[in-house]
């Protein structure tokens, strides 16, 4: 149902957080496969990634590139892509399968609610709504998209500065759905 998409350069230890937080995703099912695109790690990445069962893509590519193959890669009709480090709430797998098992499409695309420092509940409450309003989703909140959609506007495009972004900024934030979920950075 879900393959998910990590693009990495020396990222062993951030990987081990994100894939340890994986890892109920696919023993309930949800995840079908965890595909990693490396550009030419010098540490233990490639090792992580094979003990944790993931298919390993290295190329020394620039990142754009190297997503477009993870996704041309992937078998399943959902797509998660996450950055290394990025740890999704534990509520996340229900919401995801709500999210892409539901049957009427307003949208084709999410991402999960940015996590904040720790503040108070009014603050919090105002930092979201102000966030939904104001903000552009971010690479860090993942992006979850149904492959066909990925595939019809173009994916990760090789020559831009910063793909995630740019992809983001194609889609545009109001066909994106925001997840109340929330996706945390781990320190490295």
């Amino acid at each position: 149902m879900l393959s998910v998409i990590i693009a990495t350069r020396d990222s062993e230890r951030p990987l081990v957080r994100t894939l340890a937080a994986l890892v109920p995703g696919a023993t309930s099912g949800l995840i079908t496969e965890v595909l990693i695109a490396d550009g030419g790690s010098r540490d233990d990445t490639p090792a992580v990634a094979d003990i944790a069962g993931c298919k390993l893509l290295a190329a020394d590519e620039p990142l754009g590139r190297r997503l477009q193959a993870a996704a041309n890669a992937a078998r399943a009709p959902w797509l998660l892509f996450l950055q290394p480090g990025i740890v999704l709430d534990t509520p996340w797998i229900g919401e995801m399968r709500s999210f892409v098992e539901r049957p009427a499409r307003d949208f084709h695309a999410a991402v999960f609610r940015r996590a904040l420092p720790a503040q108070s509940a009014l603050r919090e409450a105002v930092a979201l709504f102000v966030g939904a309003i104001a903000t552009r989703p971010r690479p860090e909140q993942g992006l979850v998209i149904a492959a066909d959609f990925y595939h019809r506007t173009g994916g990760h495009f090789e020559q831009a500065a910063d793909p995630e972004s740019d992809l983001l900024r194609r889609i545009g934030r109001r066909r994106i759905a925001r997840l109340s979920t929330r996706a945390f950075r781990t320190n490295t």
